[in-house]
């Protein structure tokens, strides 16, 4: 019963230390099965090249539901930014000016889902929902059927050019190392921090301390938005060229990773961290499953089994980690 305890105690601080186990041993087991491919310099980086680009929308996903809301329009939006940034470039815009033009849409359509939420009081889920279909079509509509190229003169090198020692990194994975700090000494060092996780732990509690909640609220929405947005960016940037079918069913991986990482869906618990071994572990099946020959048609359902078992398992832990507090 001890060593349960310590065992469970280690657990509620640390969820996601369940996914970072996996992911060694599944690593081991892809490096061993591969034959050395799976951990050589090219392969690596293939998959930290494309990494950053999902582990981006996990992180904007997880914060929202640490504060206790969801955004289901991320993909979408992961596609309409860098669309629209890439018409104005085409129209001549500067390139500085459509980037920062570009995250203001993205970060509009994080306001309007925050506000049609709170405004309304209605799930997260119906409003986003729509966003999906408003935001994709848009992309489709703007594109006007077929994708503009990017202006050749336009520093994409800032984005995706490859930098270090063995070029195995990109420069999206700089980004988002810096981007991944920023927001876990935001979650862990600021009283906003404080705000989210309480507003999405202990709603009624947080009123009573005088958070503003709405306000919160909406910011984590137009947090998750931008990161989308900038995302999508990134994959333009590697890729040349914007499509409009860009990061179809990104919205449900991010909330893969989240949950994987171990982020509760009630809101209040969920780490930094967490969402990057999620979205790690995502790209590391898919990868895995290519290099050892093995079907990619599994990806799913691989996917799918590590998504429920990872939030039965969190649960249990939680109900268990309450009950032995209470005999203590």
């Amino acid at each position: 019963g001890r060593k349960m305890k310590r065992f469970l105690k280690i657990y509620m601080e640390r969820p996601e230390l369940a996914g970072l186990a996996l992911l060694i041993v599944l690593t081991v087991f892809f490096q061993a099965k591969s034959g050395g491919v799976f951990l050589n310099g090219t392969n690596l980086q293939g998959m930290l090249g494309i990494l950053p680009e999902m582990a981006l929308v996990a992180l904007g996903v997880t914060i929202l539901m640490i504060c206790g809301e969801f955004d289901l329009s991320v993909g979408s939006v992961f596609a309409l930014t860098p669309m629209a940034i890439a018409i104005m470039l085409n129209a001549g815009v500067p390139f500085t000016l459509a980037l920062l033009l570009g995250l203001a849409l993205a970060a509009a359509v994080g306001f309007a889902n925050g506000y049609i939420t709170i405004r309304f009081s209605i799930p997260s889920f119906i409003p986003t929902l729509g966003m999906l279909f408003i935001a994709r079509s848009l992309t489709v509509v703007i594109s006007g059927g077929f994708p503009p190229l990017l202006p050749t003169d336009i520093p994409t090198w800032l984005f995706s050019g490859f930098v270090g020692p063995g070029n195995i990194v990109r420069m999206s994975f700089v980004w988002f190392v810096v981007i991944a700090l920023a927001l876990a000494a935001l979650l862990s060092m600021t009283n906003f921090g404080n705000w989210i996780r309480a507003t999405g732990g202990q709603l009624d509690a947080a009123v009573n301390m005088g958070i503003p909640v709405n306000l919160t609220k909406i910011v984590c929405f137009m947090l998750c938005s931008v990161l989308a947005g900038f995302a999508g960016l990134i994959q333009v940037m590697r890729l040349g060229s914007p499509l409009p079918s860009l990061g179809e069913g990104l919205e449900l991986q991010a909330v893969a990773a989240a949950v994987i990482g171990g982020t509760a869906l009630t809101g209040g618990i969920g780490t930094v961290l967490g969402a990057i071994i999620g979205a790690t572990l995502i790209r590391v099946i898919a990868n895995g499953l290519v290099l050892t020959r093995g079907d990619a048609n599994w990806f799913k359902f691989a996917i799918g089994m590590l998504l429920v078992f990872a939030v039965v398992s969190n649960s249990w832990l939680r109900r268990t980690a309450r009950r032995i507090k209470l005999e203590v």
